[in-house]
């Protein structure tokens, strides 16, 4: 590490320190402030003035105490051990600081903790003296989880012959593993780790048409408002609406190779609620435990303000990193309205013109560069890799025109609005249909035809355009009741029902509801559109709906969803055949007394 000249503290406001003699600091510059050597980060430089953001509590700094330079912006230290562990927002471990703190609460200046620097890794190497290469190659394999396999790359820029190789069999996160000779003749060494800033984001050869399915298990998802590997998703919500359950969910089923939770600003006991289950969880797929492929970074509302900024950073330059090896990243992000708050109160101690309800004028331009960094991409190992954002909103009131939902609403594709009364009747997920939408369905077309019947968009459109007519038919039930109605406009309000009980609602808790696949989700849907399609032919031709309206049928559609097991698809087809059959009788019967 390369010290530079040192400043002198002038200001203390917060977490925010202005600091003299700032002439050989640069922007971005990770700093440490003080005798405790607190971590912080150059964000401003005028004249001979700079401003610090501090990363730790600044409470005792005094005046004229020392700030020195790292010569290096705020970086991770990218390499096996990250996949298992909780950190904080500045990618400190949780677990290590507690020993280190002695109690509960974390101490500052306990410096830049990180990776493990004395686990022994069995490292496999894939490369040879002599051999040629370039950056974005992988150089050598650790087994870092029964589930996740670590690659070691050769950075950015790097190129040329290796001149060297530890014959080690076993190596710490700091020791040297090879030597490169390039094109000069100079000798570059390759270590264990390798740094990385957290507000650059890790360069890629190709962005790639985001066209595969995020497979979720949630019929919600993956059929009315589907995610794309890839994609960006908001999830915007009030308090008590499901967003974190909701990503609970995504997090144990997604087809994700790996998972990055940020609790970013949530409350103590909701974080320490994560943190006490994730460990407990089983991944699903491997009957492992799900911290095998997951990451956690914790980060409080009463942890400091500035490191809460910093790990959205945090999380994202994680998933880049896995996503160049080749891994399909999903990272949940509960909630950058905290991580926008934090950047409020960030911009007042500076005294920076405040935009619309006290936010910086900056903030629609962090929210997008935060969601570029998503995306599925061809990266420069020549791998395919991508990156999913699913962000959590929590907008006061569950107000969404205040500015952190509707600046977050133009850079997602995916809008996934949490409804206030139907988390309070219990349907779950609380995604609202009428306000929630997916732009992906369009760019998933071929997927949908690969994976599902070639009618289960028609299947959708329909669901849907059921559930609009509903909606318009309850403001007249409202008014003057439903026995008013037309049969035919009755049976909608039937079948609209059904769809939301017995499709779009489900149990987290149900061993055969809380994750569904496709083929399930596909007959469940078809069951449905059959029953309404041969109800509506009969009550256009002027049977009375309490005769359509079998009650044994409408109700094991409405149960199929806990009666039928997964792989139990025939019983779906003796269901549908059951319903035309039932139909097909009550015709016959219709025209006998016609005729």
């Amino acid at each position: 590490m390369i010290w530079m000249s040192s400043s002198k503290i002038i200001l203390v406001n917060g977490p925010v320190v202005k600091i003299n003699n700032a002439s050989s600091f640069k922007i971005r510059d990770m700093v440490m402030v003080g005798k405790k050597k607190l971590i912080g980060e150059i964000i401003s430089i005028e004249k001979d003035e700079a401003v610090v953001q501090v990363y730790e509590e600044t409470q005792g700094l005094k005046f004229n105490e020392e700030v020195v330079s790292t010569n290096r912006p705020l970086s991770l230290k990218l390499g096996p051990g990250l996949i298992g562990n909780i950190f904080d927002g500045i990618q400190r471990p949780l677990k290590r600081i507690e020993n280190v703190s002695n109690g509960s609460f974390i101490k500052e200046g306990i410096g830049l903790l990180s990776l493990d620097e004395k686990k022994l890794w069995d490292v496999s190497l894939k490369t040879e003296v002599g051999k040629y290469i370039k950056e974005g190659d992988i150089y050598a394999y650790i087994d870092e989880s029964s589930l996740i396999k670590h690659k070691l790359m050769v950075p950015k820029g790097i190129e040329g012959e290796v001149s060297f190789i530890n014959e080690k069999k076993q190596l710490g996160i700091d020791d040297l593993v090879l030597k490169i000779k390039d094109a000069k003749e100079n000798e570059i060494p390759l270590y264990m780790h390798q740094y990385w800033p957290v507000r650059i984001a890790r360069p890629i050869k190709e962005r790639l048409r985001v066209d595969k399915l995020l497979v979720t298990g949630q019929r919600v998802l993956d059929v009315f408002f589907p995610i794309g590997k890839g994609g960006t998703v908001a999830l915007p919500g009030g308090f008590g609406t499901g967003k974190t359950m909701t990503q609970h969910q995504l997090a144990k089923w997604s087809d994700a190779d790996i998972i990055i939770y940020i609790g970013c600003g949530e409350r103590g006991n909701e974080m320490t609620q994560v943190l006490n289950d994730f460990p407990k969880l089983i991944d699903p797929k491997s009957n492992k435990p799900l911290m095998e492929r997951t990451i956690l970074i914790a980060n409080t509302s009463n942890m400091p303000v500035a490191a809460r900024e910093a790990s959205i950073y945090t999380g994202i330059t994680l998933a880049e990193y896995y996503r160049d090896m080749g891994y399909h990243v999903a990272i949940m992000a509960d909630s950058t309205s905290r991580w926008a708050e934090a950047l409020r109160e960030i911009s007042g101690r500076l005294e920076e013109m405040p935009g619309e309800e006290g936010y910086p004028a900056y903030l629609s331009s962090r929210l997008a560069a935060f969601y570029e960094r998503a995306g599925y991409v061809n990266t420069i190992g020549d791998r395919e890799g991508s990156v999913t954002v699913i962000g959590a909103v929590s907008p006061p009131g569950g107000d969404f025109s205040e500015p952190v939902t509707s600046v977050t609403k133009r850079f997602v594709n995916a809008f996934l609005a949490l409804d206030r009364n139907l988390a309070y009747s219990r349907h779950y997920p609380a995604i609202n249909f009428l306000q929630s939408y997916s732009s992906y369905i369009n760019l998933l077309t071929d997927f949908y035809e690969e994976n599902f019947d070639e009618d289960i968009l028609l299947f959708r459109k329909k669901a849907l355009s059921i559930l609009h007519e509903e909606e318009k038919l309850m403001e007249i039930v409202k008014l003057v009741g439903e026995d008013v109605l037309p049969d035919k406009e009755r049976l909608i309000l039937e079948i609209a029902k059904i769809i939301r009980k017995g499709y779009l609602q489900q149990n987290a808790l149900h061993s055969e509801d809380t994750y569904v696949p496709l083929k399930k989700q596909e007959l469940m849907l078809r069951v449905i559109i059959e029953l309404y399609e041969k109800s509506v032919e009969l009550v256009q031709k002027g049977v009375a709906l309490s005769q359509v309206k079998d009650e044994d049928i409408f109700l094991r559609v409405l149960r199929m969803k806990y009666e039928i097991k997964n792989n139990e698809d025939n019983k779906f087809l003796a269901l549908i055949r059951d319903i035309d059959e039932y139909y097909q009788n009550l015709k016959k019967e219709y025209n006998k007394i016609l005729n």
